[in-house]
């Protein structure tokens, strides 16, 4: 798989380096790195710029201490990205080794690029916004954090979305050619369909609870987490129902070969961004329910956690799913070359 995916662009690319937009893509990203990477620094190093007084960061010193080193290697990993994807030594890269964190990096970042935007709308509209001392809750952090680390979030989003398409078109856009009405079944079909079925099964938990919630609904949730309902949690709700659905639809489509005259890129597209925001926002949201940082009324009911659990062996069934279909078609392609050298 690895050797038939990592077709390269040709050699005059690799030779003359990144065009201009590349570049500029590039430095984009990087530079929004800048002022997360600068407050996980300072927070490390024992600042407390950002951080209000009273807040539950304050009494777990160690705890964060770590999880902000954690937070950094995951935010310098999007430079990294940045520059495997603009450079010559990048196109020797096995094709795991880049999807992979491409993959991660999807799902942590599209939900903060699209549900951040739709917050601050719903707040120029009139939707209700959170306020500790309104609520008798202690501070977390000042909102003026949120502002910055999540703007520069959206950036990186798109900024590095942009240099992975780019170097997929060159280098693998063979795979994704086509119509879904187009596709061959292949052998596997029936383990396929099974494995599509199973994942939007599993789905069905979470899909039930988030629109649940997105409705007004406050069964399952904790104490803290009901109390604290504003048109931000409805947007984020709303907004995870959306990533559910299209993760289980890009693997039916994928699966069952309906929409047949779609693009193959459509399904293949909600497949990797739904499975990819499934498995990390759940496993991000389980990690965190492990930490004593939160106060109990805010730690996650068992529920919570089922919906988190669910989330991701949907997401992982999903990019399996996708997985298989690229070592499919490149493996296609391979012996239709075969074919023709002969």
């Amino acid at each position: 798989m690895t050797e038939t995916l990592a077709h390269a662009p040709t050699a005059a690319t690799a030779a003359t380096g990144p065009d201009r937009p590349r570049r500029v893509l590039r430095a984009v990203a990087i530079v929004a790195c800048a002022p997360y990477l600068s407050l996980k620094a300072a927070w490390i190093a024992g600042s407390r710029i950002g951080i209000p007084p009273g807040s539950s960061l304050l009494e777990h010193r160690t705890t964060m201490a770590v999880a902000n080193g954690v937070s950094v290697l995951m935010d310098a990993a999007v430079i990294v990205l940045a520059l495997l994807l603009t450079r010559p030594w990048g196109l020797r890269v096995p094709a795991w080794a880049l999807a992979f964190p491409v993959w991660v990096a999807t799902g942590l970042l599209a939900p903060i690029t699209t549900g951040f935007p739709l917050q601050l709308l719903v707040r120029v509209l009139g939707g209700t916004v959170h306020k500790p001392s309104g609520t008798g809750s202690r501070p977390f952090l000042h909102e003026w954090v949120s502002g910055v680390v999540y703007t520069g979030f959206i950036v990186q989003g798109l900024a590095l979305g942009a240099l992975f398409l780019l170097h997929a078109r060159d280098r693998w856009g063979h795979v994704w050619r086509g119509r879904v009405g187009e596709l061959p079944d292949g052998v596997v079909g029936p383990a396929r369909r099974a494995c599509a079925v199973a994942a939007c099964v599993l789905a069905l938990l979470p899909l039930a609870m988030h629109l649940v919630w997105a409705c007004g609904g406050t069964a399952g949730l904790s104490p803290g987490r009901a109390a604290v309902r504003t048109g931000d949690f409805y947007v984020l709700e709303a907004t995870d129902v959306c990533f559910v659905l299209a993760a289980a639809t890009g693997a039916c489509l994928l699966a069952f070969r309906r929409g047949r005259g779609l693009p193959v890129a459509v399904p293949l597209a909600a497949a990797w961004v739904g499975s990819g925001v499934l498995v990390c926002w759940g496993g991000w949201l389980s990690l965190s329910s492990l930490t004593a940082v939160q106060d109990l009324a805010d730690r996650p009911t068992p529920s919570m956690n089922l919906v988190y659990a669910g989330q991701m062996i949907t997401g992982f069934l999903v990019a399996a799913l996708g997985a298989h279909f690229f070592a499919e078609r490149s493996a296609a392609d391979g012996q239709a070359r075969d074919r023709q050298v002969a």
